[in-house]
């Protein structure tokens, strides 16, 4: 992650995350996919001043996907507390990150790289642990209804 400091080339005193203007194509790097399966994979798209990482996760059903989606949202509704996290993913991504070289800047990069890589390990853990919450409610649930139509 080798970000510097620089400025636009079309608007004066402006420094905007190339990664996200898209202004000038020799300052982009090809995107990286990096994908397990079709459903899950990340997207890494660098500039010479920001990098914009992707992520879309596993949703094995319908639960997966609601659990996921409202998930996604209570995190980017709070996305000024977590400095990287763009209020709005990429089309057809869950969520994305938005690095920018002040971030590289002010912070460790090792560790800016470790809490993307561990919240990416996670997020599978936290949404696979709902959906067991739920399933166990919806099982307790049943039973206590079952139970008063046998009485």
């Amino acid at each position: 992650m080798c970000l510097e400091n620089f400025a636009s080339q079309i608007i004066e005193r402006h420094n905007k995350p190339e990664v996200e203007t898209k202004t000038s194509k020799e300052l982009l790097l090809n995107p990286v996919t990096i994908a397990r399966n079709k459903q899950e994979k990340v997207l890494i798209e660098a500039s010479v001043n920001s990098v914009r990482i992707s992520v879309c996760l596993k949703k094995a059903d319908d639960l997966e996907i609601i659990l996921a989606k409202r998930f996604m949202r209570f995190l980017t509704q709070r996305a000024e507390h977590f400095l990287i996290l763009r209020r709005k993913p990429v089309q057809g991504y869950d969520i994305s990150f938005l690095v920018i070289n002040q971030h590289t800047e002010t912070m460790f990069k090792h560790k800016l790289i470790d809490f993307i890589v561990l919240f990416m390990e996670e997020i599978d853990k936290e949404i696979s642990d709902m959906k067991l919450s739920v399933n166990t409610r919806a099982r307790i649930s049943a039973q206590a209804f079952l139970k008063e139509l046998v009485n």
